[in-house]
């Protein structure tokens, strides 16, 4: 096991009753990178994403075998609280969902749950996740105002404030801008460069021309095997299995 790596996954194995979803899966992802999770529709990128934060056990019928080890514990047969575990975590789905409230207490939600209800402190921490995530200044003047008032683009970076609220060390992204229009697109992936400075960020696309742009490390599967993970450029520009070549070629997709 590499001792750089943020998160790394041995032997896993995913069955949703007899299926075999996921199949022997080995992946190291490094820290403060972002990791692409790339591959055709329906090869088990986003199963494979959720196993990171187990929301896996949220469907009936699974069952996982393996390992994945986060910060030294396997959190498959962990003794730490799963909502512990969870809060490592900050996920952005494919479409955003902002909480029905306002556009305020959609990011002091996450830092109420965790104990910081003081008022001087929320305004100032929300102030600064929305700045992180480039939407205060659009914003600032309508934190009263409910959050399905803003365009599915902020929605989206909305989410990304509340998820960063709880101080997670790992983003997982899952189709995140699959909803989006190329502007709001072209900002969510921005984002995503500058807090890959503090943060582990694992995206989920099918969108090959995205990966090419924000790839660090790449994680190439197909029908539920990894078959090629390494540094983007090296994927990308020297693939070394067959599979790997004929997708980047746009054989099939």
């Amino acid at each position: 096991m590499d001792k750089q790596a943020k998160i790394t996954i041995s032997d896993l194995n995913l069955y949703i009753g007899k299926q075999h979803i996921l199949k022997n899966i080995n992946v190291e992802i490094p820290p403060k990178k972002i990791t692409v999770i790339l591959g055709p529709s329906g090869c088990g990128k986003t199963t494979l994403l959720k196993s990171m934060n187990r929301l896996t056990d949220l469907y009936p019928d699974v069952k996982v075998e393996g390992k994945i080890i986060i910060d030294n514990d396997n959190i498959l047969q962990t003794r730490q609280d799963l909502t512990k575990i969870r809060q490592k975590m900050g996920l952005l789905s494919q479409q955003p969902y902002p909480l029905p409230m306002n556009i305020y207490n959609n990011v002091a939600y996450g830092l109420r749950i965790s104990g910081r209800k003081n008022k001087r402190f929320l305004n100032k921490r929300i102030e600064h996740y929305l700045k992180l995530v480039n939407l205060w200044d659009e914003v600032k003047d309508r934190l009263k105002e409910p959050a399905s008032a803003l365009s599915i683009g902020q929605q989206q970076r909305l989410c990304l404030a509340r998820g960063l609220a709880v101080d997670p060390e790992i983003i997982l992204a899952d189709e995140p801008t699959s909803a989006l229009d190329p502007f709001s697109s072209e900002a969510i992936e921005k984002q995503f460069f500058e807090l890959k400075e503090h943060y582990t960020i694992i995206v989920v696309t099918h969108m090959l021309m995205q990966a090419k742009r924000i790839a660090d490390n790449v994680i190439f599967m197909y029908l539920g095997e990894v078959i090629e993970q390494g540094d983007a450029q090296e994927i990308f520009n020297n693939p070394k299995q067959e599979k790997t070549k004929a997708y980047l070629k746009g054989l099939f997709n």
